[in-house]
């Protein structure tokens, strides 16, 4: 590890009052140890980029904070709003205020756009009304009754922010948010991201592409083999080469 690195590295104290807080994580997919003690805090309103190469940890942390079967929780805490998710189920957590969109996006076969939404709000609490969310997301209104799973690549992203959304979140959680994602749809993936944080809402964004979720974020948090090696601001990643190559190929 790099001195530049190591005067980065978080040493949590599982006492912080921010916002959300994560301590000492350490979580297993089977026998495997994915998350090797990884702790950070975000501030209410902010964005963080939590990046690293492939295999480092970071979808396996998103998990880890929203409980979402495997990887299993083995010790540390995670905090959200004072609130233990950490002694939750996935579904106490969700009704906490997490709201994951996964990389798989999960739209459900079978169902349109507009019952996609709806089902995110069969059960309380619930979040943006359907027409605030197509206000915000004016296509999904033009599809509301088109198949969920026909829609375009983009439109299935945004869907599955949406989806979010309909639910009454204080933490977005964004996995591979671009992936596969033509120039110009991340763009308007990047446009709702941002209207987002105007809107107050705590966000950690998992990226490959990690210029642009940089550019995106106040801070970044860099995972390399299940650790913390970096947390600061994104500016400062942006602007150091050196770390750039060391932990991300870039």
């Amino acid at each position: 590890m790099s001195d530049h690195a190591e005067k980065h590295v978080v040493r949590g104290t599982g006492s912080d009052p921010a916002f959300f807080s994560c301590w000492n994580l350490h979580a297993y997919y089977g026998e495997s140890y994915i998350v090797q003690g990884v702790s950070f805090d975000v501030r209410e309103g902010e964005i963080v980029a939590l990046l690293g190469r492939n295999g480092a940890g970071k979808t396996s942390t998103l998990r880890t904070i929203a409980q979402i079967g495997s990887p299993q929780l083995h010790h540390g805490e995670v905090w959200l709003d004072h609130q233990p998710l950490h002694t939750m189920k996935s579904y106490q957590a969700a009704q906490a205020g997490v709201g994951l969109v996964p990389e798989d996006r999960r739209i459900i076969p079978g169902f349109t756009v507009e019952e996609n939404l709806k089902l995110a709000q069969i059960a309380k609490p619930i979040g943006w009304s359907l027409e605030r969310i197509y206000d915000h997301f004016p296509r999904l209104g033009e599809r509301r009754h088109q198949e969920g799973t026909t829609l375009s690549g983009g439109e299935q992203q945004m869907l599955s922010v949406a989806r979010a959304l309909a639910r009454d979140i204080k933490l977005l959680l964004l996995d591979e948010p671009y992936e596969g994602l033509a120039p110009v749809i991340v763009k308007e993936i990047e446009k709702i991201v941002e209207n987002i944080k105007e809107l107050g809402i705590t966000t950690i964004i998992v990226e490959q592409n990690a210029i642009a979720a940089l550019e995106l974020a106040d801070r970044a948090v860099i995972l390399d083999m299940g650790q913390v090696v970096f947390d600061g601001s994104a500016q400062e990643v942006l602007d150091n080469t050196e770390l750039r190559h060391q932990y991300l190929a870039l």
